[in-house]
């Protein structure tokens, strides 16, 4: 390529793509440097190539009718006979995804800032009748001098376009909205969405869903994550309200505006002080400044002044969590503010600023008074430890977990989904109280599982008797299966007679009945039988392990009374058999049933 483009210089290439190449540029009319980007023209048969160039024709038009301060600017669009170019405001600085991936946190004052500014840029699209559709940190840049840019329209919608409406899929997963991965026509609360997810990573320095394309998409159209103040001590309670209704699965319970989205954001942080009081018992009027000493004088008995010094919360470097399967980040844990009382005699004396007053005179007469010893917390009883277990561990989402308190010390065991529900049981087990010694055996599973281990979760008390539990192990105790390996699963009854209903999930999205079937009806069995599927030997249907390969799960549930009246399809989507399943095992409860649930992951892999 010549130096020059149009009537552009072309200095220097600043990035790279498999569609095309960037450059920083200059426009000699007006002495403006400027960013070009450039695309090769397709063939006129390249179907793929051609919707490419019409996509940047798109980010040209919709950029080029949006001129604000927090949106990338488009100067200008041309062709060659090779290439199409737009040219653009070149932005001296990095991308938020640049400072986001070196795992540089934000003080939370600077990304409500952020926020703000983005919200801006996009009010401002929307009442354009754009809808960018890609907000993610990648398409956000930071100027050297602090201001930030939404750039990137390539595949945004403008109200007056056909295209890529609905029935296409097009973003970037890890941000899409629901609507964007079921191919439904999206309008602005889809950009809200993103950005409700982008908040939700710089507050905790996580994504809130991980992993594949199948197991984000099913993520974000079944599960929640964890709030953001259970993975960030540094994260008011006041944001979690806000991110939840940025990311509401349906777009009408979203913020019905940017705008709406930037206010309720900066009556959050505005509340903080008056949120972090309240948890001492105090006011917002008690804080002088976020980082001041308060003092509170409480009620002194007659010649004995006493003086209760507070100290406001420290700043403190939170301490690093155990790495989930897959990625990971920091996981952050609760803290408290610490509290001195001084009792003093005559007159009191505050260590205010680093000065120390002398030593007061005591009153006369008095005998000196000293300052009670603060007694020993006793430690818990295995009831109270069970109890306190349960209460933060029992109802997180995406676990199945198991307590057990007969031994030495503590120990927790069950599943726990990769990525956020992970590092959302990471936090809970490290704010655990009277924990020494826990042990933590939990075993993450990584496929699209919240949805099926949310169902059986409120029927599997974190502690229960040997008696009420359910046994469920692939024969021989294996954990992982090879291609053309039998599927053998071993089942033990709880220690009541009842009915079993075994399911097995594949990681994309199906369930698999593998008891009760046509040819293996479903009978009571004794308290404490065996039921063993899949082995020829005992006869009934056999499986084996084929491709597609992965981590799948089985759930097998034992009631006092069958939990169907029909037969379900032996093959169904999990979409449709989980309501049933809710509502089957809510039925049976209220019936007075009795009932045990367990899940167990499998591992399968080729020769």
């Amino acid at each position: 390529m010549a130096d020059m483009l149009g009537k552009y210089e072309l200095r220097q290439v600043l990035g790279k793509g498999a569609m095309g190449t960037v450059y920083e540029g200059f426009d000699p009319v007006i002495a403006r440097r400027v960013a070009i980007k450039t695309v090769r023209l397709p063939e006129p048969d390249d179907v793929e190539a051609q919707e490419e160039l019409a996509r940047f024709k798109r980010e040209a038009q919709a950029a080029g009718r949006l001129t604000h301060p927090n949106i990338v600017g488009v100067f200008d669009y041309g062709e060659t006979p090779e290439i199409a170019y737009i040219v653009m405001e070149f932005v001296d600085g990095t991308t938020l995804k640049h400072v986001v991936d070196k795992k540089e946190r934000f003080e939370l004052a600077e990304i409500v800032r952020i926020m703000e500014a983005l919200m801006a840029g996009l009010q401002f699209s929307h009442d354009r009748g754009v809808v960018h559709r890609d907000i993610k940190p990648a398409n956000v840049m930071l100027t050297k001098a602090g201001e930030v840019k939404i750039a990137d329209f390539g595949i945004a919608r403008i109200e007056s376009s056909s295209m890529t409406q609905a029935g296409t899929m097009l973003g970037t997963p890890s941000y899409m909205s629901p609507e964007q991965f079921m191919g439904q026509t999206v309008d602005s609360r889809t950009d809200i969405y993103s950005s409700g997810v982008m908040l939700y990573q710089l507050l905790t320095g996580e994504k809130p869903f991980e992993g594949g394309l199948t197991a984000i998409m099913h993520k974000v159209l079944n599960t929640e994550p964890p709030p953001p103040s259970a993975l960030s001590v540094t994260v008011p309670h006041a944001f979690d309200a806000v991110v939840k209704k940025a990311m509401a699965k349906r777009p009408e319970d979203r913020f019905a505006t940017a705008n709406d989205f930037a206010r309720a954001l900066r009556e959050a942080f505005e509340a903080k002080p008056a949120a972090e009081a309240e948890g001492f018992g105090l006011s917002a009027e008690d804080f002088s400044d976020g980082e001041a000493t308060m003092v509170a004088p409480s009620r002194p008995a007659p010649g004995r002044p006493v003086v209760e010094q507070v100290a406001a919360p420290a700043r403190v470097s939170p301490p690093q969590a155990a790495a989930p399967k897959k990625g990971g980040n920091l996981a952050l844990i609760g803290g408290g503010a610490a509290v001195a009382v001084a009792l003093l005699g005559g007159g009191a004396y505050f260590l205010l600023s680093g000065h120390h007053a002398s030593t007061p005179v005591q009153n006369a007469g008095a005998p000196p008074v000293s300052a009670p010893a603060k007694p020993a917390t006793p430690p818990m009883t295995p009831a109270q430890r069970e109890a306190a277990f349960t209460s933060i561990l029992g109802s997180l989402p995406c676990t199945l977990l198991s307590g057990n308190d007969s031994g030495a010390a503590p120990e927790i065991s069950g599943l726990a989904g990769a990525g956020a529900p992970q590092l959302a049981l990471n936090a809970a087990v490290q704010s655990l109280p009277d924990a020494a010694g826990l042990t933590n055996n939990t075993q993450t599973i990584d496929g699209p599982y919240c949805n099926a281990l949310n169902a059986i979760r409120p029927y599997h008390p974190l502690y229960a008797d040997a008696g009420e539990m359910l046994g469920l192990n692939l024969a021989g105790g294996k954990t992982t299966l090879r291609d053309g390996d039998l599927i053998t699963v071993v089942q033990k009854m709880p220690g009541y007679a009842g009915y079993l209903e075994t399911d097995y999930f594949s990681s994309d999205g199906s369930v698999l009945h593998l008891y009760p079937t046509p040819t293996d009806a479903q009978t009571m069995l004794a308290a404490g039988a065996t039921k063993t599927l899949g082995d020829p030997s005992h006869g009934g249907a056999s499986w084996q392990v084929s491709a597609p390969y992965g981590t799948d799960m089985i759930i097998a549930i034992a009631s006092s009374v069958p939990l169907f009246t029909t037969l379900r399809p032996q093959d169904e989507n999990a979409s449709d058999y989980l309501p049933a399943l809710r509502a089957a095992l809510q039925n049976a409860v209220s019936s007075g049933a009795k009932v045990a649930v367990a899940a167990l992951p499998v591992v399968t892999i080729p020769k």
